[in-house]
């Protein structure tokens, strides 16, 4: 990466407790509930959650004309139950072969590989998570995927947390 800083960084609290967010996280069929922007869908979510573990996610938009699917992988770097999540992520074919991403019209700047950092912290039975998401610059199509992302995470958790009790 060059000098400058390109970084969505997201903080947002969740109406749920830390160990149910962190799950939101790693847990694949939960993870498939809410990530990616509106109007995704996750068929596939593959996590292997622990250092050096590959992720592999697929998201898929329909349109009436066809399906657009876009395919990630990536290798935890660092996994701290409940409280830190360090991954990679580079976009990839459906058998996980990173691919450029300007392939997919992304300009010639962006990075063949990103880091996404979770950090998740309790406060009075809620979920402070603070994520940044390096070599994607604010203000981008990632970083409003990202904020769509959370609006359903927090739908996901409220409704989960209700759940237990």
């Amino acid at each position: 990466m060059n000098d400058e800083h390109k970084w969505v960084r997201i903080e947002r609290e969740f109406d749920a407790p830390i160990d149910l967010v962190w799950k939101l996280w790693t847990d694949p069929d939960l993870f498939k509930q809410w990530y990616g922007p509106n109007g995704m869908s996750v068929p596939t979510a593959e996590m292997d959650v622990k250092i050096g573990g590959i992720r592999k996610v697929c998201m898929v938009m329909q349109s009436p004309e066809r399906a657009m699917e876009m395919w990630f992988t990536g290798v935890y770097k660092e996994v701290s139950a409940p409280d830190r999540l360090v991954y990679t992520e580079s976009l990839c074919d459906a058998d996980g072969s990173i691919i450029p991403p300007q392939t997919l019209g992304m300009p010639d700047s962006f990075p063949d590989i990103t880091e996404v950092i979770v950090d998740l912290r309790e406060v009075d039975g809620k979920t402070r998570m603070v994520m940044t998401h390096v070599g994607v610059a604010e203000g981008t199509a990632g970083a409003g995927g990202w904020n769509q992302a959370f609006d359903k995470l927090a739908a996901c958790a409220q409704s989960l947390a209700d759940a237990r009790h």
